[in-house]
């Protein structure tokens, strides 16, 4: 049975691939992207299987009005794939208040407002799968991209927090944390803070972190994954993208409890009797 499928962010990168893959095998897809124009040749090829929608996720209400149209269009909401969102790269102390905010706006509340939208249609139907694309910079950090780093995180523990409490209601949450891939997060559209000459030698030991061999991903191969993964019945609530990706969070996992472990003593008096 063909299922609808809501995706944020769908004119490129994940987003698109992820779309044409629903759209090849017979699914309803409801792609979201600020300029529709993009979105142009899918609905030439598709017809009536995509309803493109213009969406400026920061925009609540637009969110919103986007998730009603989508239900009154296809009659059901099955999947919500938040994939919209960006990176900013600069150091902390580099990054202006405009730059913060809009970085939460987009990566975090967008996220939120979309999942509050589709929340009421999921419970009447007692179904539904919400599918936040996060990044495994939700679990681990890197240098220069702090502000990311943060919008992710915030998902990760917004995403957990909502899993606890609609999984009675019959909705599934999945966050997919991917490693690097060639789209152009880190391209074109990418936003860099103004440099202070200070962190010049951060962000050289940065470039030549990601310049290794193979670290990023290619997004085609996710395609099957993602549409394997809206078929599971008990999709994981974490699922790592890429190679690199689950080495490194279980190093940096390794180390915390290490650390807590060290320091427990220090815990247990902080308790008090």
């Amino acid at each position: 049975m063909s299922k609808v499928i809501l995706i944020t962010g769908a004119t490129k990168g994940f987003g698109r691939i992820w779309a044409e893959a629903f759209l090849k095998r017979g699914d309803r897809v409801v792609a979201t992207g600020r300029n529709t124009v993009a979105l142009e040749d899918l609905k030439k090829e598709y017809g009536d299987l995509v309803l493109p929608i213009q969406l400026d996720v920061n925009d609540r209400k637009a969110a919103f009005e986007a998730v009603n149209q989508a239900k009154e269009h296809f009659g059901r909401i099955d999947v919500l794939i938040n994939n919209a969102g960006y990176g900013l790269f600069g150091a902390v102390e580099e990054t202006s208040e405009e730059e913060a905010r809009n970085q939460m706006e987009t990566n975090f509340f967008g996220v939120l407002w979309l999942s509050q939208a589709v929340l009421p249609i999921m419970r009447e139907q007692k179904s539904g799968h919400i599918i936040q694309v996060s990044s495994f910079l939700g679990l681990v950090t890197l240098p220069v991209l702090g502000l990311y780093n943060a919008s992710k995180f915030a998902v990760e523990g917004l995403s957990e927090t909502l899993a606890s409490e609609v999984k009675d209601f019959g909705i599934n949450v999945t966050l997919i944390e991917p490693n690097g891939y060639t789209t152009d997060w880190s391209g074109e559209s990418a936003f860099q803070t103004k440099s202070l000459q200070v962190y010049d030698a951060v962000k050289a030991g940065f470039n030549e972190a990601v310049s290794t061999p193979g670290i990023f991903g290619n997004p085609q191969a996710t395609a099957n994954v993602v549409l394997n993964l809206v078929d599971n019945e008990n999709p994981p609530l974490r699922l790592l993208f890429g190679s690199f990706a689950y080495p490194a969070v279980k190093k940096v996992y390794e180390e915390r409890l290490e650390s807590f472990a060290e320091w427990k003593s220090v815990s247990d008096e902080a308790h008090g009797a």
